[in-house]
């Protein structure tokens, strides 16, 4: 079939598969052109072996190119998506497209390449992940957590039974009124964002806090293909002081809270194997999780186009590459214990003169002082859209 971008709200409904195999190839070229590093963990023979969780989009496939071309790793990557259903003209999501480019490219350069689809926070898929570390890779040096979900599934201990948990973005305290961009009309109109009650609180921390990572590593190191020496990585976010309402101190802030405590607290259990678990501090970037939270879109474009002036904007790609190559193996973190990979969005340079414009900004100068252009082009490019070499006039088997 002809396939074109449906857009609803901050969600492409369709994807493109060649598009999406365009998009991890340039990836994959920015990996290749860095070259390769020696991993300082390494334990045993043959190449460094990772597990990707949440493997499919974003700053997760990112990691996973990352890895596999600045390590020569062998790569398993978990990821929930759907494939394409031709007979109700749907087509898969971006990320199983993804997966299946970044495998094939993988395999071609030699790489070794697994992956699987399904809930990453049943113990199901922990128990299938276990198994084919045992089959094939015998123990992981390096696991990457990336699993971005609105929802999960959990077990009530009272009673048993199963029920379903959703993340909120909310604040905590009083409600937050600033300035957002409406990503269907591109007008900056005004947005109060609600507080989060404790239920709702909980409920995102369960969500997107430490927990399942805590259980993945735990079930790695129980069935024994937990390496020593191993690291473990999850990631955050900080932000400007406009956005620490709505993120740092909000809901979704209680649960990267909690996501850091578990860090420290895997790196305290698992001190006996030598393993070391950290939390990186991304920059704010256009990908499916930001499209959703108010005030982003808004800092997200005017960060661009100051970035892009001083010549320091960096993509996902750009970000992994440059944690797995520079700051993680010389384990660069600041006085906190993050590694702080939002360093140069949070200089003072580019800060100061995103503040200039923030008050400022209106829908009629949004081009003039964002880079609008830019945060659609990279929204598009998520779901395979937009690539110039990329004929989408094309019928395409989906």
């Amino acid at each position: 079939m002809i396939v074109e971008p449906k857009v609803k709200g901050f969600i492409c409904t369709t994807a493109h598969p060649k598009g999406c195999a365009e998009s991890v190839r340039r990836q994959i070229e920015v990996a290749k052109k860095k070259g390769r590093v020696e991993w300082p963990n390494k334990t045993s023979d043959g190449p460094v072996k990772a597990l990707v969780i949440g493997s499919s989009t974003g700053y997760g496939l990112a990691s996973r190119i990352a890895v596999a071309y600045g390590y020569g790793a062998s790569t398993i990557g978990v990821a929930f998506e759907k494939e394409g259903r031709p007979e109700k003209n749907r087509t898969a999501s971006a990320g199983w497209y993804n997966t299946i480019a970044f495998e094939e490219q993988a395999k071609a350069d030699g790489l070794y390449a697994k992956s699987f689809n399904g809930d990453g926070f049943s113990d199901e898929m922990k128990q299938q992940v276990i198994e084919a570390i045992k089959a094939d890779f015998g123990q992981v040096d390096i696991v990457v957590y990336s699993l971005a979900a609105p929802r999960r599934t959990v077990v009530d201990p009272a009673t048993g039974e199963s029920k379903a948990v959703t993340s909120v973005l909310k604040t905590t305290g009083e409600p937050y009124t600033n300035r957002t961009l409406n990503l269907r009309t591109n007008e900056i109109t005004e947005v109060t964002v609600p507080v989060a009650n404790d239920d709702e609180i909980q409920a995102t921390i369960t969500v997107m806090g430490g927990d399942d990572w805590e259980k993945w590593i735990h079930a790695l190191d129980e069935a024994g293909v937990l390496a020593d020496n191993a690291v473990t990585l999850a990631y955050s976010y900080i932000g400007p002081t406009m956005t620490h309402p709505i993120y740092k101190d909000g809901s979704i802030g209680q649960a990267k809270k909690d996501l850091f405590e578990t860090s420290k607290r895997l790196s305290e259990d698992f001190s006996g194997k030598g393993v070391k678990a950290y939390v990186s501090v991304n920059k704010a970037l256009v990908t499916q999780s930001s499209a959703a939270i108010p005030i982003v879109p808004l800092y997200i474009s005017l960060l661009y186009k100051v970035m892009k002036a001083q010549g320091v904007h960096e993509g996902c790609i750009e970000q992994m590459v440059r944690l797995y190559t520079e700051k993680l193996p010389a384990a660069q973190t600041d006085a906190e214990g993050y590694i702080r990979m939002d360093d140069l969005e949070m200089a003072d340079s580019v800060q100061n003169d995103v503040k200039k414009v923030w008050d400022d900004v209106s829908t009629e100068t949004i081009k003039e002082y964002g880079d609008i252009d830019g945060y659609w082009e990279d929204f598009y490019q998520m779901f395979g859209f937009r690539y110039d070499n990329v004929d989408y006039t094309e019928d395409v088997e989906i």
